[in-house]
């Protein structure tokens, strides 16, 4: 009986220390499990604190960023400005430079022909200029002795400009108005302005409204219809060339120029 009562005994015993021991490990599980959330809550807080504090940094951030938008705006004036007034420097230093570069530009040398080396011939082109400069074809026909109502003498450089205008050669140009209008100019050519005798379709002499226009008017008749390739009434830029249909009529024509353009020149 003992025996038995022995083993119940130990048996109890056992049942007690295991059911101890099982208690024991779930009461450690329940306590780890506590520490462990205890432990999670801990890290959650410190990372709202942070996001926190980095919220709050980038609000100083932003503050510091509007505190320095009026400073990088007021520079950007100020710099502004200093451009604005250096501007007309600027312009000033570049016009300067634009003018000494223009003052270095070296303009060709026009080559002239000198009076005394002007020459004439009866079967010369009429179309090649002199070479005189103006100034030396005005002195040239001041001294003209025939020239008695100085009629040439006081419109040279009209006569000078037209035949530049319509490459004639101005020796010429003279000795033909003389020609045709005399030294003195007669009153019929004076009136109507014409000094080489262009006829209209009637047969009279074509008026024009002034000395200017009656000039210009001769040389570009000159230039377009007898002396120029192609003109209506071509044959040659000489003065046989030019007789055939200006005068066809006269034997004496081209001589009659001819010894009016040697008076231009002696």
């Amino acid at each position: 009986m003992n025996e038995a009562n022995n083993r119940k005994v130990l048996i109890s015993i056992k049942v007690s220390t295991i059911l101890l021991i099982l208690l024991t490990i779930i009461a450690v599980i329940i306590v780890g499990n506590i520490v462990k959330s205890t432990l999670m809550g801990h890290q959650v807080g410190v990372i709202d604190t942070s996001m926190v504090s980095e919220e709050n940094n980038i609000d100083e951030e932003k503050k510091e960023e509007n505190l320095e938008k009026p400073i990088i705006q007021a520079t950007i004036s100020s710099r502004s400005l200093e451009v604005s007034r250096t501007m007309p420097e600027q312009e000033e230093l570049h016009s300067i430079e634009v003018e000494q570069e223009e003052q270095e530009v070296v303009e060709p040398e026009v080559v002239t022909t000198p009076i005394e080396e002007v020459t004439i011939s009866v079967d010369m082109d009429l179309t090649v200029r002199t070479g005189l400069s103006k100034e030396d074809f005005i002195t040239l026909i001041s001294g003209v002795k025939a020239d008695t109502s100085n009629f040439f003498e006081e419109n040279a450089g009209l006569i000078y400009d037209v035949c530049e205008k319509y490459q004639l050669n101005e020796i010429f140009f003279c000795g033909l108005i003389s020609a045709e209008s005399g030294w003195t100019i007669a009153q019929n050519h004076r009136n109507t302005y014409n000094y080489i005798s262009l006829m209209s379709n009637k047969g009279s002499l074509i008026r024009f409204s002034s000395v200017e226009d009656g000039m210009e008017k001769a040389a570009k008749s000159l230039h377009d219809n007898y002396l120029t390739p192609g003109g209506r009434f071509y044959h040659g830029a000489t003065l046989a060339g030019m007789k055939t249909r200006f005068c066809p009529a006269s034997s004496t024509w081209v001589n009659l120029v001819y010894q009016r353009m040697l008076q231009v020149l002696n």
